[in-house]
């Protein structure tokens, strides 16, 4: 970064709100001075944590506010009711370009109810898509819809990949990124109609995009891409089926290594490496699911998440606005609807 930018953070989103989201904001203070916050919350609850930051103080202002969306709000009554609070204040901040972007770790669906009315779609895109990185065996890859689009046709796909690719370029810092389709089979012929005419749209455009094919689900660890394109219900489940799966080995190791003395003595000569495998899979350098699509950057921590995970979050949102992600969607959108391609039905 070489100019001031501001980050606006909905301060009583998350299990350990106001405290996390402020240590997680000081964390991002060190690793990138010339940011500024907008800390929206109770500031009753807020100012006493940040009295003892002095130098995150120095670079925040609290918009004071009492209300807060709960987790169990209902996406419908936080639209109704929810403008006002932590949440929607930080994304009306983004909306009036009082901030470059926003981060929360509150209600999933409230915050993406909010932001799709208030802050609207990119022209092109028809709706939104929530992406997230996956740690891989080559690296880190994209991975998007995560639960925004249940249903999605063959343009949702489409608009999806250009958007997971101009992704991996501005933030991974790929030069040239491959896109798969997520299906059932490798195989030309496998899958429903939607994403058999998704692969036939991505197959004859003109955008310089490295469209790989259909991918399959073993294909998500191994890195046979950069850039996973499915639908929402089928990206949350493998989602949720990688999380589970870390969990599930992690104890499995724990019990291993506990059962016996022998056990434990093969730990501490094993445990510096286990301390890698375990770094390299922490979710807490993945957090930071992205909105992506909407006219302004929206990004999701993990509610859950501790100061370290959000500080991650930050960087996303910071990273995605000096590298000028949405310019870089509208862009590749207009020359998406700009040039002729084959008739997706004729090349299924």
């Amino acid at each position: 970064m070489t100019q001031p930018l501001t980050i606006a953070l909905d301060a009583m989103g998350g299990d350990d709100a106001p405290a996390m989201v402020i240590k997680g904001a000081n964390i991002a203070r060190e690793r990138h001075p010339l940011v500024h916050f907008l800390m929206v919350g109770d500031e009753r609850r807020i100012a006493p944590v940040l009295d003892r930051m002095a130098k995150l103080k120095a670079v925040t202002t609290i918009v004071h506010t009492e209300e807060v969306i709960g987790n169990d709000t209902k996406p419908s009554a936080a639209l109704r009711g929810g403008r006002r609070s932590s949440m929607g204040l930080a994304i009306e901040a983004v909306h009036k370009e009082r901030a470059a972007g926003m981060v929360s770790a509150g209600n999933t669906g409230a915050l993406m109810a909010i932001s799709k009315f208030v802050l609207k779609t990119v022209p092109g895109i028809d709706r939104p898509a929530i992406a997230s990185f996956f740690p891989t065996m080559r690296g880190e890859s994209v991975m998007l819809d995560l639960g925004a689009n249940i249903v999605c046709d063959s343009n949702n796909l489409v608009q999806f990949a250009v958007m997971g690719e101009v992704f991996a370029r501005t933030v991974l810092g790929l030069t040239r990124p491959s896109i798969g389709l997520l299906n059932v089979g490798a195989e030309d012929l496998k899958g429903h109609d939607e994403i058999r005419a998704a692969s036939a749209r991505l197959r004859g455009t003109n955008l310089p995009i490295k469209f790989h094919g259909f991918i399959e689900g073993n294909d998500i660890p191994e890195g046979t891409v950069d850039v996973i394109v499915t639908d929402g219900f089928t990206g949350n489940i493998a989602l949720k089926m990688a999380e589970g799966t870390v969990r599930l080995y992690s104890r499995f190791l724990r019990a291993a290594f506990t059962s016996t003395l022998m056990a434990r003595l093969g730990y501490l000569f094993a445990r510096f490496a286990l301390n890698r495998v375990k770094d390299r899979l922490d979710p807490r350098h993945y957090n930071g699911a992205m909105f992506l699509g909407l006219n302004g950057i929206v990004v999701k921590s993990h509610g859950g998440t501790d100061a370290l995970g959000f500080a991650n979050a930050i960087g996303v949102a910071i990273d995605m606005a000096v590298n000028h992600f949405n310019d870089k969607i509208r862009g590749e959108i207009e020359r998406l609807h700009a040039v002729p391609a084959e008739s997706p039905a004729a090349a299924v």
